[in-house]
């Protein structure tokens, strides 16, 4: 299982990967540009979870910074 964190932009994603290397996470794949239009990364957090940082093309934020899920 991997789990996402969605972001609202390239750097975004960027940003979300240095803040979990930092905070002692483990590098599994930088990111990159995706087949589907999108961008991300791939680390494992400490206890070894595997989390997607990604930028995805339609899927947005509510004001308070909620994911928006495409109709």
């Amino acid at each position: 299982m991997t789990l996402a964190w969605n972001r609202a932009s390239t750097d975004e994603v960027e940003d979300g990967l240095t803040r979990a290397l930092k905070a002692g996470g483990t590098l599994l794949k930088p990111a990159e540009k995706t087949h589907y239009g999108g961008y991300s990364g791939y680390f494992a957090d400490p206890d070894g979870h595997v989390w997607e940082v990604v930028q995805a093309p339609g899927f947005g934020f509510t004001a308070d910074g909620r994911l928006a899920l495409p109709d």
